[in-house]
């Protein structure tokens, strides 16, 4: 198949599909599709056609979804700055609107498939090259360019000169590259007059690099390694490799800059300290239903969440909406959300968990994770789900990133077994259509101790202090079902495969440390964090604000995540943030 020709529109526009005749099955299969479009870069044909007149009312902004991944945020971002939302189903709705959005989620070829099979490539390119105000957001900045090396080459837009490659993870860089990093103005950008020097949210494994022939269009650069392109502006065509909708109120800002270009920050902007890639702090929602049928808040001690009483009942520390939006007030980096019976419940079946997620999405502009029970499932009708349905469900509700825990395990010990990537497991359909940077994998191990490293066939480490038995080894047994069936497979071995498969990040949890309070399993944190190069979160055992200090210092830890003492208010947010920056550890503020 050849690559997408900028060219007349209307020789192909009667004979494209709209959105609305698709289905998320039928996006979903296209998407899948990806791989069988691999393109040669040519170089892209000029527009001779000017767009129609904009109809669209002042308060109405168009948004061109093509089925991707966590648009919700975007829209709520929308809504919540005022303004309402008219989407693309014609490549017409593309050369009629005012104000054009333009959020890309996912894989580049995937997604260029969609937009050409439905005619909405050749409407981008038109309405672009006649200087109509649009924004792109993350792919929808690298869609611009010539072509892109995700599972290619594979031909873009055309639009800019460049080819987006991926990062380069040798040097010691995480990648995918995820979390909060600060910009390098190159020139007047109108959009992110309010930033200041403050962090924005990334997550992508592939950039844009400024080059002679794209530096008219570069307004900002972000350095990870090397300087990759964060933003362009030329006229009103504006688009960011960052996510505003997930930069809490420096994005907003950046979004109310390009809905009424004539206004102006009601406040100077809060100046920060922003120079490089941010240390995130995460809080993390337990989620379940309590014996009463309510969805609740929870938080285990070694994953038990039931009180010590006679009741016995499931321990209550609040609703997940109300404290997912304290969190974001707070401070909180991420958030995120584990559904800890989805193990045994249907997940498209559990409606509350998706509600919530929905109305979370509403209010806060941090990116949101939820984990629990992603897998293939059939219903009580005989009804097969795949994986990537239900994952798909959590994206469209407002989830940004999804993990995976059990399933990861069975997927890895199946690997290790025959050597062979089937492609069908939760991990790698989802990571193939979504992008590694969606699918974060959480393990649950716990510590066994040994006498010596050939005592097993794991990788093990030598103690600090001696197990019960004066056994001067252990290794890190991963477990499935909420910590209740051991697995014949270490922690290690598990990160080593599940980056394979496709995993961009690592929940690295510990039975042993959950709930008490006395610091992270640092020998842990420091085996994983170093045998891997997607970034890992460290989780479990926080108790101080020192805890998390001494994990960022001790270890190649990307991110630190806390419950408990967050829940109970024993540790603020913005103490452990203080605190991170009084050691030289560099934080969002």
């Amino acid at each position: 198949m050849e690559g997408v020709a900028c060219a007349s529109f209307t020789s192909s526009a009667s004979k494209s599909l709209s959105f609305s005749s698709l289905s998320q099955s039928s996006i979903i299969t296209l998407r899948q599709n990806y791989h069988n479009n691999t393109l040669k870069s040519k170089s892209p044909r000029k527009l001779v056609i000017r767009a129609s007149s904009g109809s669209s009312s002042g308060s109405v902004v168009t948004l061109l979804d093509y089925g991707a991944g966590n648009v919700r945020s975007v829209r709520n971002a929308i809504r919540y700055l005022g303004y309402e939302i008219e989407d693309v189903r014609t490549p017409k709705d593309i050369l009629n609107a005012d104000r054009l959005i333009f959020p890309g989620v996912g894989a580049f070829a995937s997604a260029m498939d969609v937009l050409t099979k439905t005619g909405m490539a050749e409407a981008l390119c038109t309405y672009i090259e006649n200087d109509r105000p649009f924004l792109g957001i993350c792919l929808g900045l690298q869609l611009l360019f010539d072509s892109s090396e995700e599972n290619g080459p594979v031909n873009g837009l055309g639009l800019i000169p460049g080819v987006v490659g991926r990062f380069n993870s040798l040097n010691g860089f995480r990648v995918p590259h995820i979390g909060w990093n600060a910009l390098q103005i190159a020139k007047d950008s109108e959009i992110l007059d309010d930033i200041g020097d403050r962090h924005v949210y990334f997550v992508h494994s592939y950039r844009a690099m400024p080059s002679n022939d794209n530096k008219e269009w570069v307004s900002s650069t972000c350095n990870y390694s090397d300087d990759f392109i964060a933003s362009i502006r030329r006229g009103n065509v504006h688009a960011v490799q960052f996510h505003p909708e997930k930069s809490g109120d420096v994005g907003l800002s950046v979004l109310r800059r390009f809905l009424n270009p004539k206004s102006q920050g009601s406040k100077k902007p809060t100046q920060g300290k922003a120079s490089k890639l941010a240390k995130r702090v995460i809080a993390c929602l337990d989620v379940r239903t309590n014996d009463k049928g309510d969805l609740v808040v929870t938080k285990g001690d070694q994953y038990d969440v039931r009180e010590q009483t006679k009741e016995n009942e499931v321990r209550n520390l609040g609703k997940p909406v109300e404290l997912a939006g304290q969190y974001y007030k707070d401070g909180a980096d991420e958030v995120s959300f584990l559904n800890i019976t989805g193990f045994r419940d249907f997940p498209l079946g559990d409606l509350p968990m998706l509600q919530v997620l929905r109305h979370t999405s509403e209010n806060v502009f941090v990116p949101l994770t939820v984990g629990g029970g992603i897998r293939d499932f059939t219903d009580a009708n005989g009804r097969y789900y795949s994986s990537l349905e239900v994952a798909s469900e959590y994206f469209r509700s407002g989830a940004d990133k999804i993990s995976i825990g059990s399933d990861a395990v069975y997927a890895a010990e199946e690997y290790i077994k025959t050597k062979v990537k089937t492609g069908k497991s939760s991990l790698e359909q989802i990571s193939k259509v979504y992008g590694n940077q969606a699918v974060v994998v959480s393990v649950d191990p716990r510590r066994v101790y040994v006498q010596g490293p050939n005592d097993v066939q794991f990788k093990t480490i030598r103690v600090p202090k001696p197990g019960p038995n004066g056994e001067e080894y252990a290794w890190y047994q991963c477990t499935v079902n909420g910590g209740r069936e051991g697995r014949s497979i270490g922690a290690y071995e598990l990160a080593k495969v599940v980056e394979e498969l496709g995993a961009g990040e690592i929940l690295l949890n510990c039975i042993d440390c959950d709930g008490q309070g006395k610091g992270f399993d640092i020998d842990l944190i420091k085996l994983i964090s170093d045998a891997v190069s997607i970034p890992v979160i460290a989780s479990s055992g926080a108790g101080a604000v020192e805890h998390f200090s001494e994990v960022f210092m001790k270890t190649n830890a990307s991110a630190a995540l806390a419950a408990g003492i967050f829940h109970r208010k024993e540790v603020p947010i913005q103490s452990v943030k203080a605190h991170l920056l009084k050691e030289g550890i560099e934080v969002r503020i």
